[in-house]
């Protein structure tokens, strides 16, 4: 059959990986859930290159979010990210962390402690899909509460970020902000971290419900979308990506 020719080059877990621009701790599982078709040598999976060919373009027509994202981040960057509900803002985590995995940064989720707890952000990552534990094992995922920053936020994150940049990684983070969180203070947060992620490996994603800024004036919105490298918006009808350009040398304001 087409997947298993005879002539079909024969690829490592590794090298399917690096094609694919995942890590190849996700081509196991999909080795493992069927979903790409491999053949077990011994204890190792191989894959024909034209099983590949074929997987990438039976995906090509319904690229996953992850998928999607990847194509979109880049490092680094501070990203504004809306969600019409709950769900699908876990859904973007997920996918924001899988970026993350697949490109070999550290990944830290930040966290209000009165709306969630270790364990049910746990949960909802596995359920979507990111090997939780093995990234906890490995020291490449940690859950840190908000409060536990309050009044060291930026000096945190620099520690984390100059830590693991001399290790040759990028420090990927995830925030939330909740339905009760202060304009002004949420802004000024937001300031810092754009100053952290200049010139720096550190990719920031700043995720928040599309109800929270239902009341917002427009100018309020578009402060905070410039103020963002980069805005994903997703609702149940599609995600909408778009990129904040810098302007360009010597342009005239009229």
């Amino acid at each position: 059959m087409f997947p298993f020719e005879a002539n079909s080059e024969l690829l490592s877990v590794e090298d399917a990986a690096e094609r694919l621009e995942v890590s190849p701790f996700t081509v196991q599982r999909w080795c493992r859930d069927g979903n790409l078709l491999c053949l077990k040598a011994g204890r190792k999976w191989r894959i024909r290159s034209s099983a590949l060919e074929e997987f990438l373009r039976q995906g090509e027509g319904s690229q996953s979010l992850a998928e999607r994202l990847r194509h979109f981040l880049e490092v680094p960057d501070n990203v504004l990210a809306i969600a019409q509900n709950h769900e699908l803002m876990r859904k973007l985590d997920t996918a924001f962390f899988m970026v993350a995995e697949a490109r070999g940064g550290v990944l830290a989720k930040y966290y209000d402690e009165e709306l969630d707890s270790v364990a049910s952000l746990r949960s909802d990552l596995e359920r979507e899909g990111l090997e939780v534990s093995r990234l906890e094992e490995e020291g490449r995922l940690r859950f840190t509460a908000l409060a536990t920053l309050e009044g060291e936020r930026t000096e945190a994150l620099w520690r984390l970020i100059s830590e693991e940049t001399s290790e040759g990684r990028s420090v990927w983070a995830g925030f939330n902000w909740n339905d009760l969180i202060d304009l002004d203070a949420a802004l000024r947060q937001q300031e810092e971290l754009s100053q952290l992620v200049e010139n720096s490996r550190f990719v920031a994603m700043t995720a928040m419900l599309e109800r929270v800024i239902d009341d917002w004036p427009g100018t309020l919105l578009r402060e905070a979308q410039v103020m963002h490298s980069a805005t994903l918006w997703l609702t149940e009808s599609g995600l909408a990506l778009t990129r904040v350009e810098p302007p360009l040398s010597g342009e005239k304001s009229f």
